[in-house]
């Protein structure tokens, strides 16, 4: 499914609470129980959240992400919002390393008028963006495609990302977790992400307030491998003492 403007705010509220009541959603929206109850009877069936009794909480599998399709439709303003601050900051003529997700593949649309840049990508909605871009040189890595989202993986691709070093590497994430964690769900996938953080000289990561206090199985880095955190909300505690501790450059970008 493809939520609506109500049931996307809903499932931002349930994010940044982890779990909430129907009640308190129905007060915060100001809707009947009613509402709220078929709003999240829907998003449950299409795996975007858990229901229990009385409430309703974030999915709490720490083994497999939810769809691609469905992930392109969550928090799609934030994700515009913090792929256009990103954008912003690119210096025309560097280079970079794009990785999987959704929120990479919004900064590549919002790429498509720098001129000079050199990106290389295991990720092909990302080359089949930028390709768009004449004054942009694409490089794709090679290893295993994964079907669902068009991410190439696995130990060749790590193989050809070790080859370079470039100025930016922004990468995507799954979960940050209220240890420092940074996290995701294949295993295959976080190989990739650690050799885009060893060969890049600064290390972007784009998250949206979804990704806060999510749990997911593989650890790819912690929050002292970044340079700088670009979100669409204030995080929300204990994370702004954990990346002032950690010395990240925290960008929330204007709504």
């Amino acid at each position: 499914m493809t939520p609506n403007p109500r049931q996307s705010e809903l499932l931002d509220e349930v994010r940044a609470r982890g779990s909430v009541s129907v009640e308190t959603l129905a007060e915060r929206f100001g809707v009947t129980l009613q509402t709220v109850r078929r709003d999240v009877k829907l998003l449950a069936e299409a795996g975007l959240l858990a229901r229990f009794h009385g409430g309703v909480r974030v999915p709490s599998s720490t083994t497999e992400n939810i769809a691609y399709r469905q992930r392109q439709a969550l928090a799609a303003d934030g994700k515009q919002r913090i792929a256009r601050a990103i954008a912003q900051a690119v210096p025309e003529g560097s280079s970079l390393i794009i990785n999987i997700g959704t929120t990479t593949e919004a900064v590549a649309r919002e790429l498509l008028h720098h001129r000079g840049l050199r990106v290389i990508t295991n990720n092909l909605n990302v080359a089949g963006i930028l390709c768009d871009n004449p004054d942009c040189e694409v490089i794709v890595a090679g290893g295993v495609l994964r079907p669902r989202d068009r991410g190439v993986i696995g130990e060749a691709t790590v193989d050809f990302i070790r080859q370079f070093k470039v100025d930016i590497g922004l990468i995507g994430i799954s979960a940050i977790e209220a240890d420092g964690s940074l996290r995701d769900y294949d295993y295959r996938e976080v190989s990739v992400a650690r050799a885009i953080i060893e060969q890049s000289r600064e290390v972007w990561l784009a998250a949206d307030q979804s990704k806060f206090n999510r749990p997911a199985m593989a650890e790819v880095a912690r929050l002292s491998h970044l340079d700088r955190l670009y979100t669409d909300v204030a995080p929300p505690d204990p994370f702004p003492a954990l990346l002032a501790e950690a010395g990240v450059q925290c960008e929330v970008a204007p709504g």
